[in-house]
């Protein structure tokens, strides 16, 4: 079941023995909460891969051939997991996994025959193949995708709509009261015990042994607990075959 904000603050004002509300633009207290709650929600995703924040995307093409495997992350993008580019037809589709290789890799696999496609600071030229199927990408600014290649003979630049990744996104909050922070009944409470935490300290001198007792049990509960399927255990890769 999804909590509101309103059900947040109230909560958190019940807990401090404040005055309650109808609106969290009742009372300046309210409101304080409110923002409490919001940077703790952002607190909580932003050090955290969270299941429901995972979703299917489309790179933004930048449409100038003269940059013709150039990509923008879609606005919000917190990391891109997979990429695919369909190298078939629409009719045929057949998506082929791009991998993703680091900046330095990239360079070093350059040719300086294939074609330059742009020029960063300290006269570092980039160069692309246009002579076959994508393979690869990577970014140097952490805003663009720069893909290894593309086929002339068949399309002009590579295109948004041939493109297919899975990733994790940053949500959107709105302090409003029927806003529902878009976490599932496993961080929700910890949404909950982080910010009153925060409240109590902010707005009441002093924590309170019980909340910071809750938050801190709940922290550790999540991290191995955010799927709702049971998920293969993840041992450390050493380089080892």
């Amino acid at each position: 079941m999804k909590t509101t904000l309103l059900q947040i603050v109230r909560s958190i004002l019940s807990d401090m023995d404040s005055e309650d509300v109808t609106s969290i633009t009742d009372t300046v207290e309210a409101q304080q909460i409110a923002s409490v709650v919001e940077d703790t929600y952002f607190n909580i995703i932003a050090a955290r891969d969270i299941p429901e924040h995972r979703r299917l995307l489309s790179l933004v093409a930048l449409g100038d051939t003269a940059k013709p495997t150039h990509f923008k992350y879609p606005t919000d993008t917190k990391k891109i997991i997979r990429l695919e580019y369909n190298v078939g037809t629409v009719a045929n589709k057949d998506f082929k996994e791009l991998k993703y290789v680091d900046p330095l890799v990239f360079l070093d696999r350059m040719s300086e025959d294939d074609v330059l496609v742009e020029t960063f600071e300290g006269n570092v030229d980039i160069y692309v193949a246009n002579d076959r199927d994508p393979s690869y990408y990577t970014s140097f600014d952490d805003e663009y995708i720069i893909v290894d290649a593309y086929d002339v003979a068949e399309e002009t630049s590579l295109q948004a709509a041939k493109t297919r990744a899975w990733g994790s996104v940053y949500p959107t909050f709105s302090q409003t009261n029927a806003f529902e922070p878009d976490l599932d009944n496993t961080l929700m409470p910890l949404l909950l015990a982080e910010a009153k935490s925060t409240c109590f300290s902010l707005f009441k001198g002093g924590s309170d042994p019980k909340v910071e007792q809750s938050a801190r049990r709940l922290k550790s509960y999540v991290q191995n607990d955010m799927y709702k399927t049971k998920q293969a255990n993840k041992r450390p890769y050493y380089g080892r075959h």
